[in-house]
């Protein structure tokens, strides 16, 4: 049975929509990643899921849960752990007096262990804490009581790098362990390096759910070319070529030893033919050519647009990849 299991899941606010028809499984073990803006319905879909608030329509479950039954909610979430994007913690009491009472309700059997890695300064009133205190503090609450599954909303809000990646390392060690999670964020470096598996959430509905990988290679990839004189942005106007940016390059020598030329810097991200952009190529004089996999923040973008095509085709069946397009001597 899925951690997590979903099925035409809805969350309105009067005549608001928080999120419709959300349907989605986790399985044990599994890093899921939650895509989206500010105001996507990710925080509303957290929410609903722990059973903080009774779903409008649809049905979903939690560790076999019903999220529907409380009583069954109230237990569950022993097993529970949650990280949320503002952790709202009390700031009149240190955080020494906040980890006791959390312990004493859902036990502490990490505690010193993630006090080792996240050290939040537990004799001051949290009132006094930083930003990034209060989050590793909100870390440590989430983990202490030892969860098989944890809930995360932007998790990384306010730590400084290194402690970013303590905390993405950490991650990774407990989904060895067996650890599920359900992250939500728009950090999307984040995502790519610790999710295996990313939901797209746009105006409260889900629009995409693949791995990584494959999410990527749908993206397309990223192309960067430089050539040796002045062309319009119009000579890319093909099939395949989208979010085109055009500068100037460095004013290079002809390759026929006359005097240099105003050269031209072209990047895209390409989801046509491969065979057909290098076809396309050969009417240019071309001096610097990369390409590349997009980036996860592009891909994001581009199906949150709705922009996102089909998978890149380069017409030999998935059998050439982007490096054998260089080797041919596009360079």
């Amino acid at each position: 049975m899925p951690v997590i299991d979903a099925a035409g899941l809805s969350k309105y606010y009067g005549d608001t929509r928080g999120i419709e028809d959300l349907s989605l499984s986790v399985e044990r073990g599994e890093v899921f990643g939650f895509l989206g803006p500010n105001g996507a319905g990710k925080t509303t879909a957290i929410r609903t899921l722990l059973g903080f608030q009774s779903p409008t329509a649809g049905s979903a479950t939690v560790l076999g849960n019903d999220i529907a039954d409380e009583r069954a909610m109230v237990e569950a979430r022993r097993n529970i752990g949650y990280l949320p994007s503002d952790p709202g913690l009390d700031g009149t009491v240190t955080g020494e007096r906040l980890l006791e009472y959390y312990g004493s309700l859902r036990g502490e059997e990490r505690r010193g262990e993630l006090l080792e890695l996240f050290s939040p300064p537990l004799e001051r009133p949290i009132g006094e804490y930083s930003r990034g205190n209060k989050q590793m503090l909100a870390i440590v609450l989430a983990f202490m009581h030892d969860p098989e599954l944890v809930f995360m909303d932007e998790p990384t809000s306010g730590l400084d790098p290194i402690k970013q990646e303590r905390f993405d390392e950490f991650v990774r060690t407990e989904r060895e362990n067996g650890v599920t999670f359900f992250m939500s964020s728009h950090i999307l470096s984040e995502v790519q390096k610790i999710c295996d598996r990313v939901g797209i959430i746009r105006n409260g509905q889900l629009v995409e759910l693949e791995n990584i990988e494959t999410l990527r290679s749908r993206g397309g990839k990223s192309v960067h070319l430089r050539v040796a004189e002045a062309v319009p942005p119009s000579a890319f106007d093909i099939d395949g070529v989208a979010n085109l940016t055009v500068g100037s390059g460095e004013d290079p020598p002809r390759r026929d030893g006359t005097d240099s030329a105003e050269a031209t810097a072209f990047s895209f991200t390409f989801t046509g033919r491969y065979n057909a952009l290098i076809e396309h190529l050969t009417d240019f004089d071309v001096l610097d050519f990369t390409i590349e996999d997009a980036p996860l923040d592009e891909v994001f973008r581009r199906f949150y647009d709705g922009s996102a095509g089909p998978e890149p085709d380069d017409g030999t069946d998935g059998e050439e990849s982007s490096e054998d397009v260089v080797d041919r001597g596009v360079s």
